[in-house]
C-alpha cells in the first residue's frame, strides 16, 4: 500500500544511529528504552540516569528527523515507523528490558511492542506510559498538523500547554521545528488502533492532574495488560514529565524494582 514503507534514509540504519546507552553498565539488571514527546529527542532522557537506580541502563531512542538524525526523512506513520525500529531493537534485548513513552511516545512504545511480539522477541518486564490516553480511544478533536502556522501553535497551546519558546522566537530554529512537530502531530492523527491480544507484561500509566488526558482515559489502558494496571497521577500539565521530573523518576524507579 502506498506510504507503508520506511522514508529510504531509514532503511540500513545501524542501531547505533537509532539507541543510544547514556550509562553503559555491564552488569545492569535492566534496560529502560525511552520515546519521546512530539518534537523531542534524545536529549530530554540526559539527565534520567542520575535520577534512576544505578543498576537501570537509560538508553533513549533517536527518531529521524531531529537533533544528530536531523537531516534524515521524517516518519508520519506509526506502523512505518515501528516495523522499521523493531528489528533494529531485536538484537539487543537479551538483557531484560522496559519501554517508556510520553504522549506520542507512549503511543509509538505500545506499538512497538506489538510489532516485537510479532517478531518473537521476548517481553519486556513493564511498559510505561506517560501522558496518554489509550489507544482505542478515539481522539474527536479536529486534525491540526496542517493549520497554519498562528492556529497551528494556538491549537497546540490549548492542548498541550505549548512550545519551547527559545524554538519559536528564532526563524532559523522555528522553521524546522515547526516541520518536525507538524510530522510527528501527523503521525498520531493518523493512527488507527487494531485491537490484539493485550501485552504480556504489567503496565504503569502516569499522568498530570491538570492536563487534558484525563485518568479514565489513562485508567483505560488496562484493556492492554492482565496484570492490574498502575496509574499515578502528578502535579503539572501535559509536561509534567519535565516539571515533575524528579518525583516521576522516583516512581519509576520503584515500579521497575518491582519487575
Amino acid at each position: 500500500m502506498p506510504g507503508d514503507g520506511p522514508p529510504p534514509a531509514a532503511m540500513g540504519k545501524s542501531s547505533r544511529d537509532w539507541i543510544s546507552v547514556l550509562n553503559p553498565r555491564p552488569n545492569a539488571r535492566l534496560r529502560l528504552y525511552c520515546l519521546p514527546f512530539a518534537g523531542g529527542g534524545a536529549a530530554m532522557f540526559r539527565s534520567w540516569p542520575g535520577e534512576l537506580p544505578a543498576d537501570i541502563e537509560v538508553c533513549p531512542i533517536q527518531l529521524p528527523g531531529r537533533e544528530a538524525r536531523f537531516h534524515e526523512p521524517r516518519f508520519t506513520r506509526i506502523p512505518q515507523l515501528v516495523r522499521t525500529l523493531a528489528p533494529v531493537m531485536l538484537p539487543h534485548l537479551q538483557k531484560p528490558f522496559a519501554i517508556l513513552g510520553h504522549s506520542m511516545g507512549g503511543l509509538i512504545a505500545f506499538e512497538l511492542l506489538r510489532e516485537l511480539r510479532r517478531l518473537g522477541a521476548p517481553p519486556p518486564q513493564r511498559l510505561l506510559v506517560s501522558g496518554r490516553q489509550a489507544p482505542q480511544i478515539v481522539n474527536t478533536d479536529p486534525p491540526l498538523h496542517g493549520l497554519p502556522a498562528g492556529q497551528f501553535f494556538d491549537e497546540l497551546d490549548r492542548r498541550y500547554g505549548g512550545v519551547p519558546t527559545e524554538a519559536l522566537n528564532n526563524p532559523e530554529i522555528r522553521e524546522v521545528f515547526v516541520a518536525l512537530l507538524r510530522a510527528d502531530i501527523e503521525m498520531v492523527e493518523s493512527y488507527r488502533y487494531l485491537a490484539d491480544a493485550p501485552l504480556d507484561c504489567p503496565i504503569s500509566v502516569f499522568g498530570g492532574r491538570h492536563d487534558l488526558v484525563s485518568e479514565s482515559d489513562l485508567s483505560a489502558w488496562q484493556e492492554h495488560t492482565r496484570p492490574p494496571l498502575t496509574v499515578t497521577m502528578f502535579e503539572g500539565s501535559h509536561f509534567f514529565i519535565q516539571t515533575a521530573r524528579v518525583e516521576l523518576l522516583r516512581v519509576i524507579g520503584q515500579h521497575l524494582a518491582a519487575g
